[in-house]
């Protein structure tokens, strides 16, 4: 039987569950933006807040057989794009298609126009999001290199533009 692939809208009252999720994937981008965490063992929150109480954004937690697995955000949800805000399998669940399944299932639910950012110096994320987004848009889809705000230390992320 086939893995299945299962994503839950977030509800406040699992907030501290992303917490968790979020160190482990600041964790895995610490590799590529030399972030490290504080005097306590944890890194900064970072955008995930605004993901709770905005009615522009949503938050769904993955599971895959079952099993608690990532994390995606989006905001722009009220607009004519759609950007995937932050996207985490972890490294369990990797190369197993929860990932590939997830994306599939964020684009049937919120179809139209998607900007996707990724690091290009992450090849993980870059070979994972060209991919995707090649199966679901073929040659339409369109890349652009963007700086990151408030970061000109760090190189510019790619952005992928596509409609679903």
């Amino acid at each position: 039987m086939p893995a299945s692939t299962s994503l839950h809208l977030m509800t406040p009252e699992q907030r501290p569950v992303v917490d968790r999720l979020w160190q482990l994937y600041q964790h895995d981008m610490s590799e590529f933006r030399g972030s490290v965490p504080d005097d306590q063992g944890l890194y900064k929150a970072g955008r995930l807040p605004l993901f709770f109480g905005d009615p522009d954004r949503c938050a769904y937690l993955v599971r895959h057989d079952g099993a608690l697995v990532g994390f995606a955000l989006i905001r722009g949800l009220s607009a004519d794009t759609r950007v995937m805000g932050e996207f985490f399998v972890v490294r369990a669940a990797r190369r197993k298609r929860a990932g590939y399944q997830t994306a599939l299932e964020l684009f049937r639910l919120h179809p139209g126009q998607w900007e996707i950012p990724f690091q290009e110096e992450n090849p993980g994320a870059a070979r994972f999001w060209r991919q995707v987004a090649a199966q679901v848009a073929g040659d339409a889809v369109k890349e652009e290199r963007r700086p990151v705000p408030d970061k000109p230390e760090i190189p510019p992320d790619t952005w992928l533009l596509l409609t679903t």
